[in-house]
């Protein structure tokens, strides 16, 4: 039996990307004997939604890597520790032949576990630039003779001269974001439905997301401009598990804590998307969605959605709002106006939404091509195991 092991979690943003190329793995691998299985963090989000997509989930000790000082990197350091050490457990006992590493810090023990073991690792940045775990995970990648993927072209370049030099440009290939399956099937009258809206309707909707927990900049953003962004939309709003106000909803206002299985119906409902510019912002793109980007920023990150969403905005497929005038506050007035100008504008948005499915369907138009192209490698690689490795 093959043993193909995932890693990855701590946000939505690395575990439904992971779970796009696991189930096209799973696909192509009908009729071989394999199983796939996922390591990730035994607190959080991971466990919940592997299991849900029907995956095998080990969990083990996480610990948060920073480059800052803080009290808490000297705890977190031995549950690193404590990480490698199960995760080596794990794959040893479960014979795994390969790792697959979606990224996030849980990411780094499996990776360095598997390494010690000389099982092959691949790992897929979804950011422009390369976050701290994936710079790690890529000398695993290095020494077990696997693969970096990257979701930009430009990414390639930011690994550093040194690592280039030892030959990781070779070992890095494009994919774009993987996307899941279920988007293939979006449907915009299904997603009216959800929002008890007619299904021919002249009801525009606007989608806020903040990602899976919700965003307090962005739910204080749409509190703010509430009654005028619903003179222009329907509002559908997903607001995460702990909004700190309470606005009722209404016909023009649909606030969720969570959009789970109706969100890709709600997404091609959508005219107009706005959120963070994390990973699932090639979700949008795959629908072909214009995009107002607000990216997270500040102190406690390092600036990777400000990239994500400045290449966006580059491409023609987003406005980011960022601050302006050496604040750290978007105004309500702003965001009114970049709403208002894309609902008034139809030539700007159907330039947008062109941009925007160009970036999405990045491999050739291949249906979710970042999880197509991943998983065809991978499966490469797992054909060379059941010819050569049957007795491993």
């Amino acid at each position: 039996m093959i043993n193909i092991a995932f890693t990855g979690g701590g946000t939505g943003g690395h575990i439904y990307p992971g779970l796009a190329v696991a189930e096209r793995l799973k696909q192509l691998l009908l009729g071989v004997d394999a199983r796939i299985f996922w390591i990730g963090s035994s607190s959080g989000m991971d466990q919940k939604l592997v299991e849900e997509a029907g995956i095998e989930f080990f969990g083990v000790p996480s610990g948060k890597l920073r480059r800052y000082f803080s009290l808490k990197t000297v705890t977190d350091f031995f549950k690193v520790l404590a990480g490698f050490f199960a995760a080596r457990k794990i794959l040893k006992k479960q014979k795994a032949h390969l790792l697959f590493s979606k990224g996030g810090f849980v990411s780094v023990p499996p990776c360095a576990a598997a390494a010690s073991l000389n099982i092959p690792v691949f790992t897929h940045e979804s950011d422009f630039s390369p976050g701290l775990a994936t710079k790690i995970n890529v000398r695993f990648v290095m020494r077990t003779g696997g693969m970096v993927f990257t979701a930009y072209e430009d990414t390639k370049k930011l690994f550093g001269h040194k690592l280039l030099k030892k030959g990781l440009n070779d070992r890095v290939t494009v994919t774009g974001n993987p996307v899941r399956s279920i988007f293939n099937n979006a449907d915009a009258v299904k997603g009216r439905a959800f929002l008890g809206l007619p299904a021919n309707g002249s009801e525009r909707v606007l989608l806020v997301l903040g990602g899976s927990q919700g965003a307090q900049e962005i739910n204080e953003l749409v509190r703010a401009a509430l009654p005028e962004l619903m003179e222009l939309y329907t509002v559908a709003h997903q607001t995460g598990p702990n909004l700190s106000w309470d606005v009722p909803a209404s016909e023009k206002y649909k606030p969720y804590p969570y959009i789970k299985e109706e969100m890709p119906h709600v997404m091609a409902a959508a005219e107009l998307v706005m959120g963070r510019s994390g990973a699932g912002i090639w979700e949008w793109a795959y629908l072909g969605k214009p995009m107002l980007l607000i990216p997270l920023r500040g102190s406690g990150t390092r600036g990777d959605q400000v990239e994500n969403a400045r290449y966006f905005e580059k491409a023609g497929a987003a406005q980011a709002l960022l601050p302006s005038d050496g604040s750290e506050s978007i105004s309500a007035d702003r965001l009114i106006l970049a709403v208002k100008t894309f609902a008034l504008d139809v030539e700007k948005r159907e330039a947008y939404a062109s941009s925007s499915l160009r970036i999405g369907k990045h491999a050739d138009g291949i249906d979710c091509g970042g999880a197509e192209k991943i998983a065809r490698i991978l499966y490469n690689k797992i054909n060379t195991f059941s010819f050569n490795e049957e007795d491993k």
